[in-house]
């Protein structure tokens, strides 16, 4: 009966173990790779260039015509559009035949 009732008091180091093995889990496996992804998209949005096919987050494909501090100016079959440089997205290739 006493072994019932000293489990139920709990303590003792061993959830604290617990409860730091599992944050360190989740910080490899969740948070890092996402730090990493934004890092990249970070480089990959300082480093467009006037005549990259870029496509937008939203899935807008066009070619940079124009670099601001904040924004690009991208050529569309239509027209031209200004978007923020934050919704280019590293992630999307452009193939050659979706451009002319």
């Amino acid at each position: 009966m006493n072994t019932i009732i000293l489990q139920a008091q709990g303590g003792g180091i061993g959830p604290l173990l617990l409860m730091g093995g599992m944050f360190i889990i989740m910080y490899f496996f969740m948070i890092r790779p996402q730090m990493k992804k934004m890092k990249e998209a970070k480089k990959f949005q300082e480093n467009v260039q006037v005549g990259d096919k870029i496509v937008t987050v939203g899935g807008i494909h066009g070619k940079i015509v124009e670099i601001g501090e904040k924004d690009v100016v991208i050529s569309l079959d239509q027209g031209r559009m200004r978007i923020e440089k934050a919704a280019l997205s590293p992630d999307k290739t452009v193939s050659e035949g979706a451009q002319k």
